[in-house]
């Protein structure tokens, strides 16, 4: 069970493990959105958009739902808006490590 579990959170993380994935998280974070919106709002080209959203999707990541002739994004799990915060956190956790250490080294000088 315990090789299960890692191995679904490795390639759950290998799936995030791409920049323009998250900014497609963070804009879906937001409300449900179809391709266009998504390429509109990053300024990227639809087929890079449509490649990353068909990893997050093959990783149960994003769905899709078919509303006429688009197709509309949602998170799968409303708990990657939590991951996302706590990674945010997780960064400004490592800046502030990082500014108190060039303080000291300031100090030092």
């Amino acid at each position: 069970m315990n090789l299960e579990m890692h191995q679904f959170k490795a390639e759950f993380f290998k799936a995030l493990a791409h920049p323009l994935r998250i900014k497609i998280l963070e804009i879906l974070a937001e409300g449900d959105k179809s391709v266009n919106e998504i390429q509109s709002l990053i300024g990227s080209e639809g087929s890079t958009v449509s490649q990353q959203l068909t990893v997050l999707r093959g990783k149960n990541i994003v769905s899709g739902t078919k509303d006429g002739n688009r197709v509309i994004y949602s998170l799968q799990d409303p708990m990657i808006i939590e991951l996302l915060a706590i990674s945010r956190q997780i960064f400004n956790n490592h800046l502030v490590d990082t500014i108190m250490l060039l303080d000291k080294m300031k100090e030092t000088e």
